[in-house]
């Protein structure tokens, strides 16, 4: 059987090379076009390493997420830090043979290979999935303890975060097909994976320059000195607003200067972490989708907020701050929901009506709009430019579809029964449907919103797949599930954030799980063996994930209260408060008061039918001018992702994002591309390797003990006007009255 499977493989990669090679050229240039099927996968080495690996990396996720810099340290440390591990245990363990129930396996059945280090970073990956990005669950479950005081028990807490993730893992197996399969769709992210493990496997022929592992460890030790600066000596370096230091007494200038609480301009941060905390690494993606993203954003930071903001005053905007994830009264002051807020955790009307009505800082309410029309945008785009490769492979069930080399030699392995996966997806279903029963009080979503969830899920995942496979980016929904069930149940807060979990959060989940399934197809890992590691890391990943949590929620005073913290406090959750903020919005308020007949924000709504309708005539030029192949390349969905995030993310996040972009995904691409093809995915790595090695460093030696520097460079933004409202009569504290 291995020799025929060698067979096929030089077949595939020699004779048919020419008819069946990728077509997208940045995978044709990186993943390698052979495959060796003697090769052991599921060995104690993998297990334990892989196991070890999901534990270490949920763990340090779950404390980080948690800062007011959140960290997110992904997949690549651990991929990097077993190798030599890996390598240790194939020289030292017993090679004996050992027999159990008539399986005979052995401890070390040879050298360390590629294919185990892939099985062990698919474990790993589980962990960032969970603690990394943006851990949904979690966030949830941080509001309902944190922010609404809830007496919530530990096993209601694992029905959530273990039913949202099988709930993933089931809409990913019936969706590979479609997200998988094609040769369309290459998910560029996986990329910097591929370069790094041939990178720390395959030997190089000697050439010119560096090899590509000598790189790595020279670009991955700069990096990792390098962080110190942003990360603990001069953490200025993370927000760096000169615009404010010119003019230190303007509010204008320091409103459109901030690079925290302003619109950014002329503001950069130095700080890798900062680049990629909020859209991931810039080298990993199309320089396509870094244009559109780019145009979005000029378009609303530096054309459509200023002028609602200074000359239409939209929304009241000059009450509040021009950017800020805080929730405001009619009197420019700090929303407190205590005061409308029953015993149930329900809103009290009587109470709203006689407080205040909910007001948002103009740029927050401004991106809310724009998730309106990045919604209906998804699934036009997708319905125009793929509906007709989508129907068609929904009818040949892709057994007509030709196949590139990668998915050829994948036809070596025992492919996973679909009923592996409907089992897990019908019993993720089941148990939070019993959840909605058993805790109905505590969840407040009933069954039938659960189903109503479900739905959502199903409808939407398939589009913004293949949004994400194509351009790594991915267009959320998360307004529009809470937009949806607050009008169905309003004033809820705790519904809205369940409904927002299992409606939206499960097609996250089930993105990376399919992500990481694509990079299993490019290193040719048998599909059994990856269902198994999922499966596997994402039981062991949730229930961890949830303990520390749960243990960090009751261990440290205030956490995330940042009304309650002192203002240099690492503990201030700026992606929970978000969260929380939602929740307040779409379920306590609820839309039909704040976008219904009557409310402040109505016409915002009017962008659900302008996004739907944009898509459209990129569509027809496409087709009048087919010999135009820039045309299909403009997405409107990627382009309105240009301001999605904000907030949390800054406006300085996403504009240095881009410059990183252009200057490696166009520049050294055009003109430098053999560097780029060596280089730039391993660049990525270690840069992301680097980073996370000194901030795992530095908060356990340094900031868990207490040694923290204070002066000047270590203030994150020298532009405390920045935050100030500019109408007349409203008064905030440290801030001038006009």
């Amino acid at each position: 059987m291995a020799s025929k499977n060698r067979t096929d493989t030089e077949k595939a990669t020699n004779g048919d090379a020419s008819e069946d090679r990728c077509s997208v050229e940045e995978v044709a240039l990186v993943v390698p076009e052979t495959d060796d099927p003697s090769l052991p996968v599921m060995t104690f080495r993998a297990w334990f390493l892989g196991l070890t690996s999901c534990v270490l990396l949920i763990f340090l996720n779950t404390f980080f997420t948690f800062r007011t810099q959140p960290l997110i340290i992904s997949g690549i440390l651990m991929q990097i830090a077993v190798l030599p591990i890996g390598k240790f245990m194939a020289s030292t363990l017993t090679t004996k043979e050992y027999s159990f129930l008539g399986w005979k396996f052995s401890l070390n059945p040879g050298p360390f290979n590629m294919k185990e280090h892939v099985i062990i970073t698919i474990f790993a990956n589980c962990g960032v999935s969970y603690g990394g990005g943006d851990a949904y669950s979690i966030g949830a479950i941080t509001v309902m303890k944190a922010y609404y005081k809830q007496n919530l028990s530990f096993v209601c807490g694992l029905f959530i975060v273990l039913t949202t993730q099988l709930l993933g893992y089931g809409w990913a197996g019936m969706l590979r097909r479609y997200l998988v399969d094609p040769v369309e769709m290459w998910w560029p992210s996986n990329l910097a994976q591929v370069s790094l493990f041939r990178a720390l496997h395959e030997k190089e022929h000697k050439s010119k320059g560096l090899t590509r592992m000598q790189f790595f460890l020279i670009a991955m030790g700069a990096s990792f000195l390098y962080y110190a600066l942003p990360g603990y000596l001069f953490s200025i370096l993370t927000f760096f607003s000169w615009v404010c230091w010119a003019w230190p007494h303007s509010i204008t200038a320091q409103q459109i200067g901030s690079g925290y609480h302003g619109l950014g301009i002329g503001a950069f941060t130095l700080d890798w972490a900062g680049i990629t905390a909020y859209h991931g690494s810039p080298l990993v993606t199309p320089w396509s989708s870094i244009v559109n993203v780019g145009v979005g954003f000029i378009m609303f930071i530096y054309i459509i907020v200023p002028l609602c903001y200074w000359k239409f005053n939209t929304f009241d905007a000059r009450k509040f701050p021009i950017f800020s994830n805080q929730l405001f009264t009619a009197k420019g002051t700090k929303y407190d929901t205590t005061k409308i807020l029953t015993s149930n955790f329900e809103l009290d009307v009587a109470a709203y009506n006689k407080y205040s009505k909910l007001y948002l800082s103009p740029l927050f309410a401004l991106s809310i709009g724009s998730g309106f029309a990045r919604f209906t945008a998804t699934l036009t785009h997708v319905a125009l430019f793929h509906g007709r490769d989508i129907f068609r492979q929904s009818k040949s069930a892709m057994q007509n579809v030709k196949l590139d080399v990668h998915a050829r030699l994948m036809k070596a392995y025992k492919q996973v029964p679909e009923w592996w996966f409907l089992i897990l997806l019908i019993g993720s279903i089941v148990l939070s449907l019993v959840m909605s029963f058993v805790w109905k009080t505590d969840v407040q979503l009933p069954w039938w919103g659960m189903l109503f969830a479900f739905a959502l899920a199903f409808v939407v995942t398939l589009p913004i797949g293949v949004i994400q496979a194509t351009t790594n980016q991915q267009p959320g929904y998360d307004i529009i599930a809470q937009f949806m069930i607050g009008y169905v149940l309003p004033g809820k807060p705790i519904a809205n954030l369940l409904f927002k979990i299992y409606g939206r959060i499960s097609t996250v989940h089930a993105l990376s799980f399919l992500s990481d399934l694509k990079l299993g197809h490019y290193m040719k890992i048998p599909p059994r063996a990856m269902y198994i590691a999922q499966l596997v890391g994402t039981l062991v990943a949730g229930t961890v994930n949830l303990a520390v949590a749960w243990w960090m929620l009751d261990s440290i005073q205030d956490i995330c209260l940042d009304d309650k913290l002192h203002h240099d406090s690492p503990w201030t959750c700026p992606k929970y408060r978000v969260t929380f903020d939602a929740s307040v919005i779409w379920g306590l308020i609820g839309p039909k008061r704040l976008f219904g007949s009557g409310g402040m924000y109505r016409n915002l709504t009017w962008l659900f039918l302008i996004g739907a309708v944009l898509p459209v005539p990129v569509w027809l030029l496409s087709k009048i001018f087919p010999d135009k192949k820039w045309i299909p390349l403009i997405n409107i969905p990627v382009i309105s992702y240009g301001f999605a995030g904000l907030p949390p993310a800054t406006p300085t996040n996403i504009a240095s994002w881009l410059l990183t972009g252009m200057i490696f995904n166009y520049f050294m691409f055009r003109y430098h591309k053999r560097w780029w093809q060596k280089y730039n995915y391993v660049l990525s790595a270690a840069l992301d390797a680097g980073t996370a090695f000194m901030g795992v460093l530095i908060f356990f030696a340094l900031q868990n003990s207490h040694h923290l520097l204070k002066w000047w460079g270590t203030e994150l933004d020298h532009c405390p006007l920045a935050s100030c409202p500019t109408a007349p009569g409203i008064v905030v504290e440290d801030c001038p009255v006009f």
